[in-house]
């Protein structure tokens, strides 16, 4: 009897094993894996397949509290992540797209004390197009992101910043149609049972002044903008944020920070990028200007300080990898640092408005491939452009750009050291830009162009420079408005120029 009882059992596991939601793919791999504990609530959610998947446009991604079934996350497929870049009817925007009422983002779960508006830019005038939006940086003007992004065989998903929390079990469901793959055999998940997972039950100590960062969720956190929303702003103490070699792809944008060394593990280990753009996060509609004190309404970089103060820089790639005008870093803010990092943008790949100290940095961009305000002391630097290395705009306040030791290696045929053209309107006679000892290779004879506008006080001067073989650049057809600098003549002004804290105004700790 009880031999016939066991076996009645096992048919009926059985049964109910067979009719159990389970996954439809036993090759599919989820991260956080299924059951997963101590997880980031700053984590990035992945499914990799055994093959190729491709992104439907329709359906929905849920994220569920478990326990309560509170819905706290809603990714809709059907809403495009930004307009069709390849589409000119798309991304052309008039006033009419645009209201004065403030844009209301539909989850309840951002509260008044995370979007009270930064910035003068915090009161513009909001996209209120049918466009992917998230809030990044605890600032009130979303940023388009990408809810979905895939690489190879992995699909990341990217849960609108700051959801997520500690001391949660969380279950995630995902509707048939968002994702496919060539056999079609992934059709979602419908069951609470298939990808849960547990975050961490508490943030690191208030005490901590060191943070990990790492992607495979073994530091204190998953991203670098987890690590960055932690630290308040105007911070007496110095942090370290310390990043383990990775790929970190997101959109990162911060502000009002003080006294943080975000260290990569490497240089080329450590790869922060994302896929933005002028088109693809705009200047609001109301706000042209880029001389608002103590803030930028710029969205398009990739990785983005803004208004900041004794940050440090050091053994990282940051990137852009969307073509346009798209920095890989804009950095706002004085008495800043960056030491032995690569920065790639597309047109302009690095802007930096207020006093930076860069060492053994690489730039490569298109065009204007440096912009801003200055002042910028670079020190063996190397820099790459298909177009004029910098468009500085500093007024009198200020020196603007001085290269000591550095390489300029123009790409194409159309390379300038710099420019100078008004803008709307606006020029700029007070523009600087110093060479003192480097290296040029590709540079057209001319050496400065696209000068136009007040160039009354314009300082376009070089000293000593040279070929990638060691000899003198030919400088005869140097434009009439630069200026070679002797060192018999203008020794004093060479020692001033050399020297960091005559330019930026403060002393960098090398």
């Amino acid at each position: 009897m009880k031999h016939k009882s066991f076996i009645l059992l096992l048919s009926l596991l059985a049964i109910l094993f067979s009719c159990a939601p389970k996954p439809t793919d036993n090759s599919v791999i989820f991260f956080p894996a299924n059951g997963a504990k101590e997880v980031n609530p700053d984590t990035q959610l992945k499914i990799t397949f055994a093959e190729e998947s491709t992104l439907g446009n329709k359906g929905v991604i849920r994220i569920y509290e478990a326990g309560t079934n509170r819905l706290v996350e809603s990714l809709d497929m059907s809403i495009p992540a930004g307009p069709d870049q390849s589409n000119p009817d798309m991304i052309r925007k008039k006033a009419a797209d645009y209201t004065k009422e403030p844009y209301v983002y539909e989850t309840t779960n951002y509260t008044n004390a995370n979007t009270v508006p930064g910035t003068p830019s915090g009161l513009a005038m909001r996209d209120t197009t049918l466009y992917q939006l998230t809030i990044i940086g605890r600032f009130t003007d979303g940023f388009r992101f990408y809810p979905i992004i895939i690489r190879e065989h992995t699909a990341t998903i990217y849960p609108h910043h700051n959801l997520l929390e500690y001391g949660k079990e969380y279950y995630v469901t995902i509707d048939s149609g968002v994702l496919s793959t060539e056999k079609n055999d992934f059709q979602g998940i419908q069951s609470n049972a298939v990808w849960r997972f547990k975050t961490k039950k508490k943030a690191p100590a208030a005490t901590a002044r060191k943070l990990i960062v790492s992607a495979d969720g073994s530091g204190d956190f998953n991203t670098v903008q987890g690590a960055m929303d932690f630290i308040p702003d105007f911070s007496k103490e110095r942090y370290e944020v310390f990043i383990k070699n990775g790929n970190y792809e997101e959109l990162v944008y911060f502000r009002n920070k003080q006294n943080v060394t975000l260290k990569g593990e490497s240089r080329e280990g450590v790869v922060v990028h994302y896929a933005n753009n002028e088109t693809f996060n705009p200047h609001p509609i109301n706000l042209k200007t880029n001389e608002w004190p103590g803030t930028f309404p710029s969205r398009r970089a990739a990785f983005a300080a803004d208004n900041c103060y004794d940050l440090r820089f050091e053994d990282m790639t940051i990137q852009t990898t969307l073509k346009g005008q798209a920095e890989g870093l804009l950095i706002m803010g004085e008495r800043n640092y960056l030491k032995n990092v690569h920065i790639i943008g597309s047109g302009d790949a690095l802007q930096a408005n207020g006093s930076v100290y860069l060492e053994n940095c690489r730039i490569d961009g298109d065009g204007d491939t440096i912009l801003g305000r200055g002042p910028g002391y670079y020190s063996n630097c190397t820099l790459y452009s298909r177009g004029p290395f910098m468009w500085i705009r500093n007024t009198d306040a200020n020196h603007g750009n001085v290269f000591v030791n550095c390489a300029f290696y123009g790409q194409g045929n159309g390379a300038v050291i710099a420019r100078t053209s008004a803008n709307h309107g606006k020029g700029y006679p007070y523009s600087e830009a110093v060479l003192i000892n480097c290296t040029l290779d590709n540079i057209k004879p001319e050496g400065w162009g696209g000068i136009s506008g007040n160039t009354s006080h314009l300082h376009y001067w070089e000293y000593n420079s040279r070929t990638t073989d060691g000899n003198p650049v030919d400088v005869s057809q140097r434009h009439p408005l630069s200026r070679q600098l002797s060192a018999e003549k203008d020794g004093e002004l060479i020692r001033n120029y050399t020297n960091p804290e005559f330019v930026l105004g403060w002393k960098p700790e090398i």
